[in-house]
């Protein structure tokens, strides 16, 4: 027989492993839980609209306080307990052991034992956009209300950048990692930019 070269060493695939493939890359991209999506984003853009409507629709500032920390509150609730650990498999939070000393607590959903994610991309971007945005747009609130001296709107805005940014906090933590490897990340980072210069 010819001696065999190289090239007889390639293995043949079929083709239904692409559509596996695609198959697969389909079910990454759909919504796996529309209803903890929808929550997601609905406490939150809720708080907004009640906040820029609030003097439009009522004279109680009182009530559209209250209106708006509830809100606020169940969205902290929500996105912390449920929609964290649903959409990108993720969940943080603080317990206080017998000395009294409070420590944060980390957590990242193992993957599959096919070794594939078991969250989807779309609820990802979904998680992550409302996550970070809406603690920005309370940000600018925040500003708008010191400049313009709406002194009593100022506490519902305060409270708005808290709740909001705790969650923001506790998943970027959960995502990248302890402090300490966020510090050796940016040093190691800052450390490969002034090599390259």
């Amino acid at each position: 027989s010819p001696p065999q070269d190289s090239s007889d060493d390639i293995e043949d695939v079929s083709l239904f492993d692409a559509d596996d493939d695609v198959s697969r890359r389909s079910k990454k991209s759909k919504i796996r839980h529309p209803v903890a999506s929808f929550f997601h984003l609905f406490f939150r853009v809720s708080a907004i609209v009640v906040y820029l409507l609030c003097e439009l629709l009522t004279s109680s500032f009182i009530a559209c306080m209250v209106t708006i920390i509830l809100l606020l509150s169940c969205d902290f609730w929500a996105v912390k307990n449920v929609t964290g650990r649903l959409m990108v498999g993720l969940r943080w939070w603080n317990q206080v052991d017998d000395d009294g000393r409070s420590h944060w607590v980390f957590e990242a959903r193992k993957a599959s034992a096919q070794g594939g994610k078991t969250s989807s991309e779309a609820e990802s971007r979904i998680f992550w956009l409302g996550l970070i945005t809406c603690p920005m747009i309370w940000v600018i609130f925040a500003f708008s209300a010191l400049f313009s001296f709406k002194v009593k709107w100022l506490a519902v805005v305060v409270m708005g950048v808290v709740l909001q940014g705790a969650n923001l906090y506790g998943y970027i933590r959960c995502k990248v990692g302890s402090r300490k490897n966020l510090t050796s990340m940016a040093t190691s980072y800052l450390g490969k930019q002034f090599l390259r210069q």
